[in-house]
């Protein structure tokens, strides 16, 4: 079992397990958790009545958070000819194809982000088993395969966040950090439901929005109540 610090346990006790919370104060008691030394994410997890393994069901898509990430991305581009400037101009960390290809092939992953044009596609599917366990292949649902370089640069460091349903029928994703006010949180929190809520496939019965928790880096999980 593993074990957890002073803070950890002080906020747990606080925490009534079988109580979904009012967002601002789940978010209120989130920010309370976050005891790291480093401006902890603020993250939510979504417990969705889909099945993962029907595939107008495998929700993914990505979402423009208003408040930001808080983060800057070290972006990376696959692109050949006038993209390359493009991309580099936008403000991209790392332009290129082949050579960036092999670097990776070799054990380099210094990048948070991955965008390629359409037509580099079939040069990065090399790349799928190294790319793929990250969730930083390139795809069109999130907006990262794209003529427009400049657009889904901007997107990114404006606070675009990707997500993919997992296995178990959960999403998880950042919005914010811990430093974010609860309003600026909130405001966040209720783009990225609100965006989850939107792509409820047709096939999907029962109850989709099943249960919602939010938590800091390290912090415990705290259940909010959630309604469409």
């Amino acid at each position: 079992m593993a074990k957890h610090g002073k803070n950890y346990n002080a906020l747990a006790e606080k925490i009534d397990r079988l109580k979904s919370y009012d967002l601002n104060e789940a978010l209120g008691l989130a920010k309370e958790g976050a005891t790291t030394k480093f401006d902890s994410s603020v993250d939510v997890a979504v417990n969705l009545g889909v099945d993962p393994r029907k595939a107008d069901q495998n929700i993914r898509g990505s979402v423009v958070l208003p408040k930001g990430t808080g983060k800057k991305f070290r972006i990376l581009v696959f692109a050949k000819g006038e993209k390359e400037k493009e991309a580099a101009d936008a403000g991209a960390e790392f332009v290129g194809n082949d050579d960036l290809v092999k670097k990776i092939q070799e054990g380099w992953t210094d990048f948070d982000r991955v965008v390629a044009t359409p037509d580099m596609m079939g040069t990065v599917g090399k790349l799928g088993k190294v790319l793929g366990p990250r969730g930083l292949m390139p795809n069109p649902k999130t907006g990262t395969v794209t003529f427009d370089i400049k657009q889904a640069i901007e997107q990114i460091q404006a606070g675009k966040v990707d997500f993919r349903v997992d296995k178990a029928g959960i999403i998880h994703a950042s919005v914010g950090k811990a430093s974010f006010s609860v309003e600026d949180l909130a405001v966040n929190f209720k783009e990225f439901m609100g965006t989850l809520v939107k792509m409820k496939p047709s096939t999907a019965k029962g109850t989709y929005i099943k249960g919602v928790s939010l938590s800091t880096t390290m912090g415990p999980g705290i259940k909010v109540a959630y309604t469409t």
